[in-house]
């Protein structure tokens, strides 16, 4: 395999096809290579979320923000040649006094007390009391004490748009080359990333772009850029196609503190939508178990009760299949994004846990103007992939 190019993005999921499409189209030459076939990460196991309503004022609010405005115009351009991603508009909404627990007043406090913040960073958001809950989404349970409208979530099919990407992408230059795994970073006597080596060969590359989704961390240890992002695992439960049930993203309040979790155990929390086609998609789990694909039953368990508990209608419809996933865990809960101060020549864009549909595009516009020479649109201290050096050679030291 030979060839040289200015950019070659490791790993097909949708960041790195996004990545793939924002350089391109700057006109840099790009090869995207990828371990296995399309979408067999995590984009493929999504259930295509890009959400403002989960993240805190900061930096990943800026970037959700700026990301959600770049899918819109996306989904534009991409639909008009590739076809329908399938974005909806739909909106979020959190409630909260549900389930075992649940705190009801005293949590509808604390939710309002988040969306005060929120909006004063530039989140749209409407508070809503049980019968605004109730009218938004008629079949949801009435013990509620309330909840959050976000207008401004939205969600998308992950494989058609990241499909459509890539097909940008070439159409603009980009080669994909798919089963095809990375061995090895290929370095200069500087000690500068030139490109990488692959079973079918080297391939020469002014910048490397590191969007590995949960296997970042390993490549980046080929490098001896050690960075400590892992894979956490996700179950997801998909029920028969049933008729309009569910209007928005519905998930319980407890969703909140289980992305901001950083447990290796299980944690659960009630998450609910459906998709153009019927179905329901109903998540969400979270356990830090390295790449270990069994099956988890109580997992599982917590997902149906959850949902049926949220949407008692949902007792009467049958389960189609559950699937799981590994989302790319970040230990400080920000991604992975920029020039790597440790080893020149490569560039990180991973480490976004469960968020990389949503951030994809804000990331590979990023990442573009990294690669491109130009100054970010957004500040990328807090993403900075040197920022976990001193944990990682502490604990290397403890070793």
């Amino acid at each position: 395999m030979a060839g040289s190019f200015d950019v070659v993005v490791v790993g097909a999921g949708i960041v790195g096809a996004a990545c793939a499409y924002a350089c391109a189209r700057r006109g840099l030459t790009v090869a995207v290579l990828e371990r296995a076939g399309l979408v067999a990460g995590a984009t493929g196991s999504g259930e295509g979320n890009l959400l403002v309503s989960d993240k805190l004022p900061g930096p990943e609010l800026e970037l959700a923000l700026f990301s959600n405005g770049l899918w819109r115009r996306w989904a534009t351009e991409l639909g008009d040649r590739y076809g329908d991603i399938e974005l909806e508009a739909k909106g979020g909404l959190v409630v909260t006094g549900v389930g075992p627990g649940a705190d009801g007043a005293a949590g509808l406090a604390g939710l309002r007390a988040t969306a005060r913040a929120q909006a004063a960073a530039g989140v749209l958001v409407e508070s809503l009391d049980p019968a605004g809950v109730r009218e938004r989404e008629p079949a949801i349970t009435p013990e509620l004490a309330g909840g959050l409208f976000y207008p401004q979530d939205m969600q998308l099919m992950p494989a058609k748009a990241t499909a459509a990407l890539l097909a940008a992408a070439r159409a603009d230059g980009a080669e994909v080359r798919l089963r095809t795994e990375v061995t090895g970073l290929s370095r200069d006597a500087g000690g500068r990333v030139v490109g990488v080596r692959t079973g079918a060969g080297p391939v020469a590359a002014g910048h490397v772009v590191n969007a590995a989704g949960a296997w970042a961390g390993a490549l980046a240890g080929l490098a001896g850029a050690d960075t400590p992002v892992a894979p956490r695992r996700g179950f997801i439960l998909v029920t028969e196609p049933v008729p309009p049930l569910v209007r928005h993203k519905v998930y319980s309040a407890d969703y909140l503190d289980n992305v901001a979790s950083g447990d290796a155990g299980l944690q659960s929390s009630t998450v609910v939508e459906g998709t153009p086609a019927g179905t329901i998609l109903i998540g969400a789990t979270r356990e830090l178990v390295d790449f270990d694909h069994r099956y988890n039953a109580e997992a599982v368990r917590r997902l149906a009760e959850g949902a049926v508990r949220l949407f008692p209608p949902l007792a009467a419809v049958r389960a189609m299949r559950v699937y799981h996933g590994f989302r790319p865990f970040s230990p400080d809960h920000l991604p992975v994004i920029g020039a790597d101060s440790r080893v020149p020549g490569l560039v990180h864009a991973h480490g976004h846990e469960g968020a990389g549909i949503g951030l994809a595009p804000a990331t590979a516009h990023l990442v573009a103007q990294v690669v491109s020479g130009e100054r970010p649109d957004l500040a990328l201290g807090p993403f900075d992939p040197a920022r976990f050096r001193t944990e990682v050679e502490a604990a290397r030291a403890a070793a």
